[in-house]
């Protein structure tokens, strides 16, 4: 009367048992590769003459970014660009202009790398002539106007030419600063009696 039960057990025990083995399986399995693409470093859009603006509280502009290609990439949500131009704005100061042959842009859009014959361009002013700045790479933080390399580079400011190694380029404040391996060969400006001034070359070294 009693066999049943007992013939039972063991079977629905061996049946659990079977239906954990399966869903352990499950959990612990690889995932399938998504088909999407999403998992490959392609891009998602690209977008020609790409221009995007941003602008101060009053409507101000405060930098314009374009390119002469953006390419969006979802797996990391980087954006690369070709042929960069990252102008910088400040109410009653000169603009600065940066151009390069390639660019990206951080995930959280809050920096800006710019490679290879990389210029950056200040406007002249009333009180200074135009400053060219040349190197192979920068680093531009536009909130807080920051510009940076660890890279060398050139600075042409009229008949001065100042080389050196790294470098902050401060927007806001109109400076820069150089880290390392410092060069200057300045030119004295003529005299304004007419006289022709001497040419006195300098070069010094920190």
């Amino acid at each position: 009367m009693h066999a049943r039960p007992v013939i039972l057990f063991p079977l629905l025990l061996l049946a659990l048992l079977a239906m954990l083995t399966l869903w352990i399986d499950y959990v612990v399995q690889a995932p399938e590769p998504k088909t999407d693409g999403s998992s490959r470093h392609d891009p998602d859009f690209i977008m020609n003459n790409f221009v995007t603006k941003r602008t101060d509280l009053n409507g101000n502009p405060r930098y314009v970014l374009a390119a002469a290609e953006m390419r969006h990439y979802p797996d990391d949500e980087t954006t690369e660009l070709v042929r960069p131009r990252f102008t910088q704005y400040t109410v009653d100061q000169p603009y600065t202009q940066i151009e390069g042959q390639r660019g990206t842009v951080s995930k959280d859009g809050e920096t800006v790398e710019v490679m290879d014959n990389v210029k950056v361009t200040r406007q002249a002013s009333a009180d200074s002539a135009e400053l060219v700045i040349n190197t192979e790479y920068l680093h531009i933080t536009p909130d807080k106007d920051l510009v940076k390399t660890d890279r060398p580079v050139v600075i042409t400011q009229g008949k001065t030419v100042i080389r050196g190694t790294g470098m902050i380029y401060n927007k806001e404040l109109q400076t820069v600063q150089l880290q390392k391996n410092v060069r200057v060969h300045y030119v004295r400006p003529a005299v304004k009696s007419g006289k022709k001034a001497a040419t006195k070359p300098s070069n010094k070294k920190r």
